[in-house]
């Protein structure tokens, strides 16, 4: 079987109706001041519809269609197509402008990842950028830059790159709009998280659909966006509606015990905070009362306070002690050494570091 391909014919030009409708009376020998008595209108008026200064409007449409029998909708398809024409022409300009703006973007890390193609001409790219934020300006995303700010309360990030965490938040909430979440449910969640924390042995490719389905179950979307440049993000949560949440994690090559505190980290914030509330979280940025309470809660959830501190109290680092604790809690090892180290109990260069595992968590591009 022979494949075809259909392509679509977009033409670079428009037709001004103002010049069909000279055409037709043209060819049928009607004078422009007939057109004009007949239609009810001046021979001006007449006159600048043909040069293309003055529209053709539905009112005339209908009085062409009498005189001429053209269809009212022709005429009115050819004006508004033709208006259309102009008006990109003018915007094509205006969009010309931005080249600055453009090189604020990570424009290719965003062609990398399929999000937009690469383009001949500034408007070209600023109409795609624009495209993938969903505004229709320049200045709209600004305004929407600055709402964001605001919503996770002014972030470090926002202080170095605004344009990388708008895009890194922006691809998170495409992805999440694909996610099919049944509606949030608080109870639901908190089984999720005790299933997950069970999961924290296995290997990405068991445990990342299966704390993404979980999570989906419960109302909350779970996407992972690997981080851009100048942009050093471990998560981000927010409320995308009053049923749907959005837990978003950067980390895409990664020790496990980092990867599975930011992610209770991150639930921890769905849990206890105020849906109005959005959290953006930076690595080495200064913790506000409720990012301590996101991380409190991350560190229970993985070790219960007691059961930990009890361990911590026999002073056994051994890697047998470890990996008994571990087995105990059900967990995975490394989240054990991470924390130890965290705290300064043993060094970030202890010999227990090969019970930490690095792993590379799967990011499909679009």
């Amino acid at each position: 079987m022979i494949k075809t391909t259909t392509y679509q014919y977009k033409p670079d030009y428009a037709v001004p109706p103002g010049e069909i409708l000279e055409e037709t009376l043209e060819a049928r020998n009607i004078k422009k001041r007939d057109l004009a008595e007949r239609c009810g209108l001046s021979a001006k008026t007449v006159s600048l519809i043909m040069s293309g200064k003055a529209p053709i409007t539905p009112e005339t449409a209908i009085q062409l269609e009498r005189v001429l029998g053209v269809s009212a909708d022709i005429w009115n398809n050819l004006e508004a197509n033709y208006r259309l024409f102009q008006a990109k022409i003018v915007e094509r300009k205006r969009l010309s402008e931005h080249e600055e703006w453009l090189k604020l973007l990570p424009i290719a890390q965003l062609i990398r990842r399929g999000f937009i193609q690469r383009k001949r001409t500034t408007e070209e790219m600023v109409e795609q950028l624009l495209g993938f934020f969903g505004v229709g300006s320049v200045i709209a995303w600004q305004e929407k830059i600055d709402r964001l700010q605001v919503a996770y309360r002014r972030s470090p990030s926002f202080q170095s790159s605004p344009e990388s965490v708008a895009t890194w938040l922006r691809i998170g909430e495409l992805r999440a709009e694909k996610v099919e979440c049944a509606p949030y449910n608080e109870s639901r969640f908190n089984k999720a998280l005790e299933e997950i924390r069970g999961l924290t042995r296995e290997e990405p490719k068991v445990f990342e659909p299966k704390m993404e389905q979980l999570c989906a179950e419960a109302g909350v979307a779970l996407v992972f966006v690997s981080e851009l440049p100048k942009t050093h993000l471990s998560g981000a949560t927010r409320w995308l509606d009053k049923d749907k949440a959005l837990i978003m994690l950067s980390l895409r090559y990664k020790w496990d015990d980092h990867f599975w505190f930011s992610f209770f980290h991150e639930a921890g914030h769905i849990i206890h905070h105020s849906k109005k509330s959005a959290f953006l979280d930076e690595e080495n940025m200064a913790l506000s009362d409720e990012e301590e309470w996101a991380n409190q809660f991350a560190a229970d959830m993985l070790m219960p306070r007691e059961m930990y501190n009890n361990f911590v109290t026999e002073k056994e680092y051994t890697s047998s002690a470890v990996q008994s604790f571990a087995q105990q809690l059900g967990i995975a090892p490394g989240i054990v050494v991470g924390r130890l180290q965290h705290e300064n109990i043993i060094s970030y260069k202890s010999s227990l570091n090969y019970l930490k595992r690095r792993f590379r968590l799967v990011e499909q591009n679009e």
